[in-house]
């Protein structure tokens, strides 16, 4: 940052004399910051954030390119909710650029929080403070129990009960896949999976399905759908008991889109629910 340490201490002795509070104590491994300094880093960071976010937008319409969008996802509202948003994006802002991030809700809200990402797909509850998000639910987002392509081909409702033999690729805990399998599980008065084989990346659960045929998972529906397509999953006539989860636009609550995020979050609120 260019300061010689002198520089920095006095330039955070002058903040905490305008806060008229300490921000950070002394220890052996250095200064940590206490409740007060956690309120002021999380302060400045979105005060640098919304500064970065005008001079880029500044400069994009100085320009003439059109500006910029960077947009945080789950998977499950890829294969129709954001490829359609996209596709009239582009056809209304040809010269927009966009950058799509894709990964749980709770990594998203953090790059969120950081300035990364002008908004989110996803699910603000997973965050230990929703309440400082802006949250418009759009969809729900149904689940399937699926098999790799060579699981063989089931006529009729397969009871949920009968996997208790097969082996689970699962999300981590806490994660709102995994509730639910552990819900389901508990309702078909089965116990929780052993031996599983835990992760959070879509593209390693269809790769170990596609190598057995008594490995099972959970996915969005459309997710599944996609890849039943083209043969590499199977989806198994499974019923679930829970209800889908619901997602929605979720913003930064105090923080100001940008034009063309405004104009992203307008056409997702105008669509009808989906279902």
């Amino acid at each position: 940052m260019f300061l010689t340490q002198s520089a920095a201490s006095k330039a955070l002795q002058e903040i905490e004399g305008m806060l008229e509070a300490t921000l950070f104590e002394r220890t052996k491994v250095g200064l940590v910051p206490n409740a007060m300094g956690h309120c002021a880093i999380r302060y400045a960071r979105l005060i640098t954030t919304e500064l970065n976010n005008f001079c880029r937008e500044v400069s994009e319409i100085q320009s003439g390119t059109g500006g910029r969008l960077a947009i945080g996802t789950i998977m499950g509202a890829i294969p129709e909710i954001l490829v359609s948003a996209l596709h009239w994006l582009r056809t209304a802002h040809p010269n927009l650029s966009i950058e799509i991030v894709e990964g749980t809700s709770r990594h998203l809200l953090e790059l969120l929080d950081g300035g990364q990402l002008d908004l989110v797909i996803g699910r603000s509850s997973v965050s230990p403070e929703p309440y400082e998000y802006n949250y418009f639910p759009i969809s729900d987002e149904p689940i399937s129990v699926v098999a790799g392509g060579r699981h063989p081909e089931v006529s009729g409702e397969m009871p949920f009960e009968l996997l208790r033999d097969y082996r689970w690729v699962v999300y981590p805990k806490k994660m709102p896949l995994r509730v639910l399998l552990e819900k389901e599980m508990d309702l078909a008065g089965l116990p929780t999976p052993t031996h599983t084989i835990e992760t959070d990346s879509t593209f390693a659960t269809i790769a170990i399905l596609q190598k057995s045929i008594d490995v099972v998972a959970l996915l969005p529906t459309d997710v599944a759908r996609m890849f039943a397509r083209v043969e590499m999953i199977r989806i198994l006539p499974v019923t679930l008991k829970i209800p889908a989860n619901t997602f929605g636009i979720v913003t930064r609550k105090g923080g100001m889109p940008t034009a063309v995020a405004e104009l992203f979050i307008r056409a997702m609120r105008e669509r009808p629910l989906a279902h």
